[in-house]
């Protein structure tokens, strides 16, 4: 892969990719503010400010060495993550899954938010943009909506992963009856590093690859 080709897809990537970490994070802690928890509020997470969020390893260094190795094919990040307090909750099983839930479907609302822009008023804006407005302004924001809907797709589908920490970990908890999402709930420790098993291995391809195509067939009906 070339070395311009890699650094314009990385320019390209670099805002969606940092919008969609920022508010998947921004909208847990919101849905938990609404629910009766104030922890992420208190502590000055529920920011756009990127500095509030970023990880430099997770929102940065990992993106990036994703697209160089995967050759583009796979792009995902992390931000660091907002303080949630489910004993601040009425239903705290109830609410943490509510809250988890909320993450991936923002990214869901950001992808299909992009793919509206892209085909509704983007490329028919084209037809009447000249060629230096076009190749300047109109191709790289296609670009970077194009880019937008895949790395919220994908950031949703992996998410939903049910392993704790996850967000579809914590889903699954919510639905579970109390003495099994205990038994997931001891999962969480270790989490981390059955997901990072699981990528190595493939495995998560069956659950990812899936939810990508079921998402992207939705969107791209709209």
């Amino acid at each position: 892969m070339e070395f311009a080709y890699i650094l314009r897809q990385v320019v390209v990537s670099a805002i969606p990719i940092l919008i969609a970490i920022i508010l998947h994070e921004v909208s847990h802690g919101c849905v938990a503010y609404k629910l009766g928890d104030p922890t992420a509020k208190v502590m000055g997470r529920l920011t756009l400010n990127p500095v509030a969020h970023i990880d430099p390893f997770g929102t940065i260094i990992m993106p990036i060495m994703l697209f160089v190795l995967t050759h583009g094919q796979f792009v995902f990040g992390y931000a660091k993550p907002v303080p949630i307090n489910p004993y601040n909750f009425k239903n705290p099983k109830r609410d943490m899954a509510i809250s988890a839930a909320a993450g991936p479907v923002i990214n869901l609302i950001i992808a299909l938010a992009s793919m509206l822009f892209l085909k509704y008023m983007l490329i028919p804006s084209a037809a009447f943009a000249s060629e230096a407005i076009t190749a300047k302004v109109l191709k790289p924001l296609a670009m970077m909506l194009t880019a937008s809907v895949s790395v919220n797709v994908m950031l949703a589908s992996f998410n939903l992963i049910p392993v704790p920490p996850l967000d579809g970990g914590r889903v699954l908890m919510g639905f579970l009856p109390r003495k099994q999402a205990e038994v997931l709930g001891r999962v969480e420790p270790y989490g981390m590093i059955i997901i990072l098993v699981l990528v190595a291995t493939g495995a998560t391809n069956y659950i990812v690859l899936p939810l990508v195509r079921v998402f992207l067939n939705i969107i791209g009906l709209v």
